[in-house]
């Protein structure tokens, strides 16, 4: 059901919103602290845990891909296992990103010319130093958000819907991304900007974001939504397609099993196979301590075992180091871990 709340009484996450949810400390001195909004969600969207105000409108940035995946699927476009996940994700730009990118636009009969993506240099740090000995430039195709975009221009081709304003919020696809939206998570959408990739990005609360992560996430439950459950089930078969290997999102999904996205700006969102899922917003807009918030948050309510946890945890976050040797930690803070 959609939550009749006026759009008008939604504010956006501030000072007043947010909480203490992790520290760094330095040789026993508190030196950096991150502040922000947190929320635990059962299968069913009741609020497990909160911190801070999980009711303020966010930009989820890239952890709304999993939405913009699912309205893809929903247009008729066929997509499936690591091509799925490259609707999804947020890649490294490596060759083998970019095939799977060239896969799906040679199944939409386009080319990279027509992304509506800018061109960027690839995440990887090898694939970027390859291309730069190969004297390529900037590339729309080794772009992070390509994937996404090559399925959008797939449901176009699909649909015989335009493909030269595909991004533009009127368009169908972008109509059908928003109500879509607007049904996992339970509420009418708030404010609607420009992504960095160019794509509209919707406004949504914390609570609705993680309502809609474990929808997908737990769509393998009876009754769930099958192109959801396809979804879910392709990212934790192809975690390297959704981010790239030793990246913290990959590590996630390949050893805990947790459909899991970040978003650029302090966002993170992780899914459990029963549909338990968290949604966490860095005030700062620093991704430094997402990955570790969001899982302390699951832990703290029951749904990820503590020592696996702590394994990725130690594996994942920024180690703080003193002339190459460990001097303090990024941890959790009280009011999270108490």
């Amino acid at each position: 059901m959609i939550s009749s709340e006026p759009l008008l009484t939604r504010r956006p996450l501030d000072l007043n919103g947010s909480v203490e949810l992790a520290v760094l400390e330095r040789a026993g001195l508190i030196e950096s602290r991150h502040i922000g909004a947190a929320v635990a969600v059962a299968p069913d969207g009741s609020v497990l845990r909160e911190l801070g105000d999980s009711s303020a409108e966010i930009y989820a940035r890239s952890s709304l891909k999993p939405l913009q995946a699912i309205a893809v699927l929903r247009s008729g476009a066929t997509l499936e296992g690591e091509r799925a996940v490259l609707a999804t994700a947020s890649h490294a730009g490596t060759d083998e990103h970019v095939r799977v990118v060239r896969d799906i636009l040679a199944l939409a009969g386009a080319t990279e010319q027509q992304l509506g993506c800018p061109a960027d240099w690839p995440l990887d740090r090898d694939a970027a130093y390859s291309a730069r000995e190969r004297g390529d430039g900037k590339r729309r195709i080794t772009m992070n958000c390509s994937g996404k975009h090559a399925s959008f221009l797939l449901a176009c081709a699909v649909n015989d819907w335009p493909t030269a304003s595909y991004l533009d919020p009127s368009h169908p696809l972008q109509q059908l991304i928003r109500s879509t939206i607007e049904e996992l998570t339970g509420e009418s959408v708030g404010t609607v900007g420009i992504d960095g990739c160019g794509a509209p990005v919707f406004g949504t609360s914390l609570r609705g974001l993680a309502t809609a992560v474990g929808r997908i996430s737990g769509a393998a439950r009876a009754g769930g939504d099958p192109l959801a459950a396809g979804l879910a089930a392709a990212v934790l078969a192809h975690g390297w397609a959704i981010d790239g290997a030793g990246r913290a999102t990959t590590v996630v999904i390949e050893r805990l099993g947790l459909v899991a996205k970040n978003g650029a700006e302090g966002v993170m969102v992780l899914g459990t196979p029963d549909g338990t899922a968290v949604a966490v917003k860095a005030l700062d807009g620093s991704n430094r301590a997402t990955t570790l918030v969001a899982l302390e948050l699951l832990v703290s309510v029951g749904a990820l075992d503590r020592g696996l946890a702590d394994a990725v945890i130690a594996d994942t976050t920024e180690r703080v180091l003193g002339a190459g040797v460990p001097v303090g930690a990024l941890r959790a803070s009280a009011a999270l871990r108490p």
